[in-house]
């Protein structure tokens, strides 16, 4: 990277993201092949692995990289940065300003406006895959852990709320690959302005070019506070 780069994801933003990115591809290969057991995918996929026992193994391998390595993770972390800090950030949380964004995107993306949005720290589309995942976690995670340990289950909620977990976890696992495939891929992938990916996740930086681009919002208070420290 040339020039002036500023830091977007530090250390531990990026080994909770390596930790969600690689559980979610061992999660969605295995979790097809046990959905779907009778396609020829999933019979091949399984001779591959040596028998159905390996790849459910292997799916909970990645159901416990994916709740501990990122998520547990993640939750730490926040609490451990805001008591050492001293320091709560919103600037994940939804605001106005997204819905403006939006509605100042789709003018753009339609030819009635030569302006794009101007994003702050985190733009719609990332604050909709960050809480995306909160709400996914919370729906298959929960519903996962129900059938892994059933009879833990069985003993706090009756026969239908762990039948209606088991439909909740597979339905939202298959919103979650489509949403991920699609709108989180296009966002960082397949963008024109990203092809073939944006390598943020591995170094973490932006260079001022890309900022300028992306978050001018959040350049320019960036420049305000440097200017005032001198």
């Amino acid at each position: 990277m040339s020039g002036k780069a500023y830091e977007r994801f530090n250390i531990h933003h990026r080994i909770q993201h390596i930790m969600m990115f690689v559980s979610f591809f061992i999660c969605t290969f295995t979790g097809i092949a046990i959905k779907y057991d009778q396609s020829s995918y999933a019979r091949g996929f399984t001779r591959l692995l040596g028998g159905f026992e390996n790849l459910l193994a292997l799916h909970l391998v990645g159901a416990a990289i994916m709740l501990i390595g990122s998520c547990l993770y993640h939750l730490v972390y926040l609490l451990v940065y805001a008591l050492v800090t001293r320091k709560l950030s919103f600037e994940a949380l939804p605001t106005l300003k997204d819905f403006q964004d939006l509605y100042q995107n789709l003018k753009y993306f339609l030819g009635l406006s030569p302006e794009k949005p101007k994003f702050t720290r985190f733009s719609y589309k990332e604050k909709f895959d960050y809480w995306a995942v909160f709400w996914g976690i919370f729906i298959i995670g929960g519903s996962g852990l129900m059938m892994w340990f059933p009879d833990v289950a069985a003993k706090f909620f009756p026969r239908y709320i762990i039948d209606a977990a088991r439909a909740a976890h597979s339905d939202e696992a298959i919103l979650a690959i489509v949403v991920i495939f699609t709108w989180h891929f296009f966002n960082v992938h397949f963008n024109p302005d990203f092809f073939p990916g944006s390598l943020v996740w591995f170094h973490g930086k932006l260079t001022e070019e890309q900022m300028e681009e992306e978050h001018p919002m959040e350049l320019k208070k960036l420049l305000k506070v440097k200017g005032r420290e001198g």
